[in-house]
């Protein structure tokens, strides 16, 4: 069986106010050249399909267009898709009758019997072969909210109520396989010891709060495909435990590295191959300094100049980090004269004071950081330390991270 494990599209993704929707229309396109080159029988999509709970209607386009087209181009082909942090799990799921007409299954959310054990029917997906036999069986587990795994019967433990989530879903596919037939788990979490993206992807709780530990992923498990940090890399070095990245940057922390699907190989149980398939960048995203600002007009100066016969939309997204000794309030209208005639588009321009490190708004007025870089929890300990004139504890954090889940979760109920 050969399986291709994607994560993290972030469809409706906008990079300092710019769509990224040609972006991801590339991808796209070269993922179904990709399907139709190697006919894989699995394509996977671990999580934050989309970059909100409320995406817009030319991302959700994006999507069921390509489901569909990878059907009529591949009938065989099954999909599995869950929800992400990104994702509302109730939006995810919400066409899931009609997507199974085309083999593919959506899940947002798990759900618990009146006995109060979990639903893990609805979970456990069959994997067929080109031959149309059951070669396996797929673990599927969207995000898991505090919501959806604590409660009277789990108690209040969050990572627990995860654990044990993790535990019956296994004992249960463990039961349903017959021999020969391989379990691939897809999860959307932070694993310990996973390397972080720190500019774009969204804490699940609290720091390292919620990084799980790779055993819950016992040895029956073939191949874990995981969603949520977008650098490709392996678990703890784990073969077979691997994120397989976003398909695009989604910030300029993330430019130093390429992105990949990951094919994967299986023999029955066995995990034979996971073979990276890198991703053609459409658009590059170009960060010049830090570096003093004659240095950056001299270097904005040396860019190439707009070409007419080429594409706009492939023209590079474009940071510009200052090194200020003192306020500059032309800052913007000098970078921006600079540019005239140059085939980038500016899409940011961060300042810091050479002496303290201290990060200035564009027009040379002290800012710390832009909004948008902060998190809630960010702006909750800033908040808190501006009222109490101390660092907010950390079960005060952890609260906060609980009440935020809940608003989260409300947000996406239908």
């Amino acid at each position: 069986m050969r399986l291709f494990h994607t994560s993290d599209w972030h469809l409706g993704q906008n990079l300092h106010g710019q769509e990224r929707d040609f972006e991801h229309a590339c991808f796209l396109e070269w993922l179904l050249r990709q399907l139709a080159l190697h006919s894989p029988d699995v394509l996977l999509i671990a999580g934050d399909i989309f970059d909100t709970v409320n995406p817009p209607v030319k991302a959700q386009e994006r999507l069921y267009d390509f489901i569909v087209s990878a059907h009529e181009q591949q009938p065989g082909l099954t999909i599995v898709m869950i929800a992400g942090n990104h994702d509302s799990g109730s939006r995810i799921e919400l066409p899931a009758p009609l997507m199974r007409r085309l083999r593919t299954h959506a899940l947002g959310r798990v759900l618990w019997l009146d006995d109060g054990q979990l639903d893990s029917e609805r979970l456990l997906l069959p994997l067929p072969d080109a031959s149309g036999a059951i070669a396996g069986w797929c673990l599927a587990l969207p995000f898991l909210r505090p919501a959806e795994v604590t409660g009277p019967q789990l108690g209040d433990d969050y990572l627990k109520g995860i654990a044990q989530v993790h535990e019956w879903l296994i004992a249960a596919a463990n039961a349903k396989r017959q021999p020969g037939q391989a379990l691939v788990a897809i999860s959307h979490a932070h694993m310990a010891g996973g390397s972080v993206s720190e500019d774009s992807e969204r804490s699940l709780i609290i720091g390292n709060a919620e990084a799980l530990p790779a055993s819950l992923f016992g040895p029956s498990i073939s191949y874990v495909a995981l969603g949520h940090l977008h650098k490709p890399q392996k678990v703890n070095g784990e073969e077979r435990i691997r994120y397989s990245g976003s398909p695009i940057p989604l910030s300029f922390s993330e430019i130093g590295y390429q992105h990949q699907i990951l094919d994967i190989q299986l023999d029955g149980e066995t995990l034979v191959s996971v073979e990276p398939r890198l991703i053609p960048r459409a658009v590059n995203l170009q960060r010049l300094g830090p570096a003093p600002l004659a240095e950056i007009l001299l270097q904005l100066a040396e860019l190439p100049d707009i070409d007419l016969l080429a594409e706009e939309q492939r023209q590079p997204w474009l940071e510009v980090r200052v090194r200020l000794d003192e306020p500059q309030p032309d800052l913007r209208q000098q970078v921006e004269s600079a540019l005239q005639g140059k085939a980038v588009r500016l899409v940011r321009i961060a300042a810091e004071y050479a002496g303290n490190g201290g990060r200035e708004g564009d027009d040379g007025a002290a800012q710390l950081v832009e909004l948008d870089q902060l998190s809630p929890q960010d702006l909750f300990s800033r908040a808190w330390l501006d009222s109490y004139g101390s660092e907010v504890d950390e079960q005060t954090l952890k609260d906060f991270a609980q009440l935020l889940q809940e608003v989260q979760h409300e947000e996406e109920q239908p």
